[in-house]
C-alpha cells in the first residue's frame, strides 16, 4: 500500500513573535528605512508595518499618526556627535567636526532627517522642530563653541568671536547647501568653507 500521500508535511519552524522593545525597534528601523528610500511623502504606515514584518495594527497601537512615528524614529536613530578631538589648531578641529557632521548627514538616519526637512510643509515641520534642534543643531553648536573656546585659549581666535552668530555659521551653511542646492559636501568643500568663511570670522584683528 502506497502511504506516501498520507505522509506528514515537514514541520515549519515558527518565527519567534516579537514584543515590546524588540518590536518597537524593528518598527522604528523600518520607518527610517522608508524615509531614506521613498521619503516623507512616500512613507506609509502600511509600508512601515511590512518592512518591520508586523501588522498595521501593531504600528497604530503605538503611534496614532505618521508624524508621531517619524518623530520617535528620528529621535531614536539620529547619530550622536559626542565630541571632537583636540588636533592642535582651530582649523583642524573645525574640519574634523565638519567631517563628522557630514558623515551623519549622509547616514541612513541623516537621509531620513533630510527627507523630513525637504518634503514637509511648515505645519508638519513644526512637529519635528524639537527633535531636529535638540538632536542635531544644539549638540553641533555646543561642539563648535568648544572648538572656538580652545582656539581662544591658544591665542588663535579673538575673544569676541565666541558669538552665537558665529556658532550658527557651520550648521546653517551645511543645512542650506543640503536643502536648497541639494549638493553634497566633499572634503574640498569643507576645507573651503573653513578657510574662506570660518577662519576670517575667527582670526584676531590685525593691529
Amino acid at each position: 500500500m502506497d502511504t506516501s500521500r498520507w505522509s506528514a508535511a515537514p514541520a515549519r519552524t515558527a518565527s519567534p513573535r516579537r514584543r515590546g522593545a524588540v518590536l518597537e525597534r524593528a518598527i522604528l528601523d523600518a520607518a527610517l528605512e522608508q524615509l531614506s528610500t521613498v521619503g516623507w511623502k512616500g512613507l506609509t504606515m502600511e509600508g512601515v508595518a511590512a518592512g518591520a514584518q508586523t501588522g498595521k495594527a501593531a504600528v497604530y497601537r503605538r503611534w496614532p499618526s505618521k508624524e508621531d512615528l517619524v518623530a520617535d524614529a528620528l529621535e531614536a536613530g539620529l547619530p550622536r556627535v559626542e565630541g571632537v578631538p583636540d588636533l592642535g589648531s582651530v582649523r583642524e578641529d573645525l574640519l574634523a567636526l565638519c567631517r563628522v557632521a557630514r558623515d551623519a548627514m549622509y547616514s541612513r538616519p541623516g537621509f531620513a532627517l533630510r527627507a523630513v526637512i525637504h518634503e514637509c510643509d511648515p505645519m508638519q515641520a513644526e512637529r519635528f522642530h524639537g527633535v531636529i534642534f535638540e538632536g542635531v543643531v544644539e549638540p553641533t553648536i555646543k561642539l563648535i563653541r568648544e572648538v572656538v573656546t580652545r582656539g581662544i585659549e591658544r591665542g588663535e581666535v579673538r575673544r569676541d568671536a565666541a558669538d552665537g552668530y558665529v556658532f550658527d555659521v557651520v550648521p546653517a551653511m551645511m543645512m542650506y547647501r543640503s536643502k536648497m542646492c541639494t549638493s553634497e559636501w566633499s572634503d574640498k568643500d569643507l576645507e573651503e568653507m573653513i578657510d574662506r568663511l570660518m577662519l576670517p570670522l575667527l582670526r584676531p584683528y590685525e593691529d
